[in-house]
C-alpha cells in the first residue's frame, strides 16, 4: 500500500503565540461579551423555569440583569482592545495557516500518488494472476470433467472481479483519506478564525470552506445521478434555441417570451405547491383538475358582468352586478379556497383517518366533482368575467418598447410570488412542516415520537385545497371557465414536483424543487409548442421526462437502502 509515514507538520493549536491570542481573547471576553451571552442564556431560561417561585423568580431576574448591564459595561470598555487583539491574530493565523496547508497538501498530495501507483501494481498483479489462473484451466478443460472445470472457470473469473473491486475500494478509501485531510486543514483555520472572532464568520471563508467540501465529497456518478435530468434539460433547451431561429424564423430566447412562460407558470405554480406536500407524504392527488374547475366556475359566475347564462341544478342563472366589484372578488376568492378545501379535507379524512391510499382518495373526489359540475352546469362555459377586474388582476404592466417590442408584465406573476414565500415559510420555518416532513420519512416513527399523524396528514390535505383555491380563482383571470376547465392539470403539476426533485418516496424535497419543477416544464411546453410540434406529440416528451425523473428518484432510494 501507499507509504503512510507521516510527516511530522505542525498544528494551529501548537503554535505558542496563537495559544497566548486566544488567551488574552478569552481573559478580555470572560466578564464582557462571553458573560452577556451567558447571562442571557440564563435569563431565558430562568423566565421558562416553571418550578421557581415567582417573587424568588423575580428577585433573581433583578440580579441577573444587573450582572448583565455589569457584562456589557465591560464588553464596551474591552471592545477596541479585542478587536485589535482579534484582528492581529486572524492576520497571524491566516499566516501560519497557509504553511500548514501546503506542508499538508504537499504530504497529502505524495500519498495520493503513491495510492494510484500501488493501485496500478495492484491491478496488474490480481489481473496477470487471473489471466495465468484461466490459462491453467483451460489446458486442464481437454483432459478433465468439462462441467467442473467450466465450474472452476467461472469461480476463477469471479474471484478475480471481486479482488478487482476490493483493491479499487482500498484505492478509493486511501484517497477520500487525503481528500479529508486536506479539507480538515483548512477548516481548522477556519473554526480558530471564528474562535478568535468570538463565533462571527466571515463570507469569503465560508464560500470557500463550502467549496473545498464540495471538492472533498465530489463524486461523478453521485453527482450525475443527482442533477444528470437537468442537464439534459438544459441541453435541450440549448437545442431549441439554436433551432428556433432556423424553424420558425423568430428567436426562442425574448424577454417577452420569458415573460409569458413566467405568467403560464403563475396559476400552475398554486397546483404544484399544493400538491408538494402530499407527495412530501408519499402521496399524491388526482382531484387537482377538478379543482381548478370547482374554483374557476365559482369565480366566473361571481365576476361575470350581468346575468350569467349558467344555471346549477336548476338554481340560476344569477346577476352578481349589482353587488360590489370588491366584495364580489373576495366572495369568489373565498368561495373558491372553500370549496376546494372542503373537498380536498373529504378526501383528505379518508387518507387520514382509514390509511387509504391518496390515490384512491383524490380519485373518487376527482369523479364526484366532474360530475357535479358537468350534471350542474350541463357542461355550459361562464363565459368572461367583468373586463375592468380582469385587467386589474389578471393583466400587465408595460414596462417599455425594448428592440421595436412592446414589453409588458404580467401581474399574475405577483401572487405566484407570494404563495412560493408563504408555502417555504410553511416547509422551513413552521413545526408543522417539520412534523410533514417527519410523517414523510416514517409514519409509526413519528407516531411514537408524539406527532399527530391524522392531523398532518388532513392538514395538508387542507393547505392543498387552500393552494387549488387560489390557484383556480386566479385561472379564471386566464380564461373562460367551464366544467372542463383544469383537464390534465394534475399531471403537470405532479410532474413539476417529481422534476422538482420531491420523492414520492416520501420525506423528501424542497418547495423551491417544487416552484423550479413548474418553471422547467412550463418551459419545455412553451418550447415545444413555439417550434410547431403537435400537441399530441409533446405528451411523449412529457412521459420520457416523467419516467427518467422517478427512475433516478427510485435509484436514489434504493442506494440509501
Amino acid at each position: 500500500m501507499a507509504d503512510n509515514k507521516a510527516m511530522e507538520i505542525r498544528t494551529i493549536e501548537d503554535d505558542r503565540k496563537i495559544q497566548e491570542y486566544t488567551q488574552k481573547l478569552r481573559a478580555l471576553r470572560k466578564d464582557g461579551e462571553t458573560k452577556v451571552t451567558d447571562t442571557k442564556i440564563d435569563i431565558t431560561a430562568l423566565r421558562k423555569n416553571q418550578l421557581i417561585d415567582e417573587d424568588e423568580k423575580a428577585r433573581v431576574l433583578a440580579q441577573k440583569k444587573k450582572e448583565l448591564e455589569e457584562a456589557k459595561a465591560v464588553a464596551a470598555r474591552n471592545k477596541a482592545e479585542v478587536n485589535r487583539i482579534a484582528k492581529e491574530a486572524v492576520k497571524y493565523v491566516n499566516t501560519v495557516s497557509r504553511d500548514i496547508e501546503a506542508a499538508v497538501n504537499e504530504k497529502e498530495n505524495k500519498r495520493m500518488a503513491g495510492a494510484k501507483a500501488y493501485y496500478a501494481r495492484e491491478v496488474a498483479e490480481i489481473k496477470e494472476a487471473g489471466e495465468k489462473r484461466k490459462s491453467e484451466l483451460s489446458h486442464r478443460l481437454a483432459a478433465g470433467d468439462p462441467k467442473i472445470l467450466k465450474s472452476e472457470l467461472s469461480v476463477a473469473a469471479y474471484e478475480t472481479k471481486s479482488a478487482l473491486f476490493d483493491a479499487k475500494s482500498r484505492f478509493q478509501n486511501e484517497i477520500n483519506k487525503s481528500k479529508a485531510a486536506k479539507n480538515q486543514a483548512y477548516v481548522d483555520h477556519i473554526q480558530k478564525n471564528r474562535e478568535l472572532r468570538n463565533g462571527k464568520s466571515n463570507f469569503g471563508e465560508d464560500m470557500k470552506m463550502k467549496w473545498m467540501n464540495y471538492k472533498t465529497n465530489f463524486r461523478p456518478s453521485s453527482f450525475l445521478l443527482a442533477n444528470g435530468l437537468y442537464i439534459a434539460i438544459i441541453i435541450f433547451f440549448i437545442i431549441c434555441i439554436i433551432i428556433a431561429p432556423m424553424k420558425v424564423n423568430s428567436n426562442l430566447l425574448t424577454l417577452p417570451n420569458i415573460f409569458t412562460i413566467l405568467e403560464q407558470c403563475s396559476t400552475r405554480m398554486f397546483y404544484a405547491l399544493g400538491v408538494a406536500g402530499l407527495i412530501l407524504l408519499a402521496g399524491t392527488d388526482l382531484s387537482i383538475g377538478r379543482m381548478v374547475a370547482l374554483g374557476s366556475v365559482t369565480t366566473g359566475l361571481i365576476l361575470h358582468p350581468g346575468m350569467n347564462i349558467v344555471s346549477f341544478m336548476g338554481m340560476g342563472p344569477w346577476d352578481f352586478s349589482a353587488i360590489p366589484m370588491g366584495v364580489r372578488v373576495i366572495m369568489a376568492l373565498v368561495l373558491a379556497i372553500l370549496f376546494c378545501s372542503i373537498f380536498s379535507a373529504f378526501a383528505g379524512f379518508f387518507s387520514a383517518k382509514l390509511k387509504m391510499h391518496p390515490f384512491i382518495s383524490t380519485m373518487s373526489t376527482q369523479l364526484i366533482i366532474y360530475g357535479l359540475l358537468f350534471f350542474g352546469t350541463s357542461g355550459t362555459p361562464v363565459g368572461s368575467i367583468d373586463r375592468g377586474i380582469k385587467e386589474l388582476i389578471g393583466g400587465r404592466w408595460t414596462l417599455g418598447v425594448l428592440n421595436g417590442n412592446l414589453i409588458t408584465f404580467p401581474k399574475l406573476i405577483i401572487p405566484a410570488i407570494i404563495a412560493i414565500i408563504v408555502a417555504w415559510i410553511i416547509w422551513n420555518k413552521t413545526t408543522f412542516g417539520k412534523n410533514m416532513y417527519a410523517v414523510g420519512g416514517n409514519a409509526e416513527a413519528a407516531a411514537v415520537s408524539g406527532i399527530s399523524v391524522f392531523w398532518v396528514t388532513l392538514g395538508v390535505f387542507i393547505m392543498a385545497g387552500v393552494f387549488y383555491g387560489c390557484g383556480s380563482f386566479l385561472e379564471a383571470f386566464r380564461a373562460n371557465a367551464s366544467a372542463g376547465t383544469g383537464q390534465g392539470y394534475e399531471m403537470d403539476a405532479i410532474a413539476a414536483c417529481v422534476v422538482g426533485g420531491i420523492s414520492f418516496n416520501g420525506g423528501i424535497g424542497k418547495i423551491g424543487g417544487a416552484a423550479i419543477g413548474v418553471v422547467i416544464f412550463t418551459s419545455l411546453t412553451y418550447c415545444l409548442t413555439f417550434l410547431g410540434i403537435d400537441t399530441n406529440l409533446q405528451f411523449v416528451f412529457k412521459g420520457f421526462i416523467i419516467l427518467a425523473a422517478v427512475s433516478l428518484d427510485s435509484i436514489k432510494y434504493l442506494k440509501k437502502k
